[in-house]
């Protein structure tokens, strides 16, 4: 495993069909305000499904601050005890355009 790949590792949220939504996307918020960009590994439709709904709510978390966010969806394999796994790979990345209040489709205004 070359330096690169160790720094891409440890900067991979891994999520997991029993992880918290919500502790996830507070940590996707963390690292957009840190670094706007994230990268979150999936493996399994229940993961997958958890990473999404992570994804949604850090929008919520961000769009306070300004910053509307968004992600590329993407495929990897890694080495598990199982053999080669494919996993779901998200970029998730600070969006050009910012959020305003206008923005919000009105079935979200109160």
């Amino acid at each position: 495993m070359t330096e690169q790949d160790q720094n891409e590792e440890k900067d991979l949220l891994r999520v997991g069909a029993n992880s918290p939504a919500k502790a996830v996307a507070s940590a996707i918020a963390h690292s957009i305000y840190e670094t706007r960009t994230c990268k979150i590994r999936a493996v399994g439709a229940g993961a997958i499904n958890q990473a999404i709904k992570a994804c949604a709510i850090a929008r919520g978390y961000t769009a306070p601050r300004g910053l509307d966010i968004g992600f590329i969806p993407g495929f990897t394999t890694i080495k598990s005890h199982d053999g080669d796994v494919s996993a779901l790979v998200l970029t998730v990345f600070v969006s050009i355009k910012p959020v305003f209040q206008a923005q919000i489709p009105y079935i979200y205004k109160k």
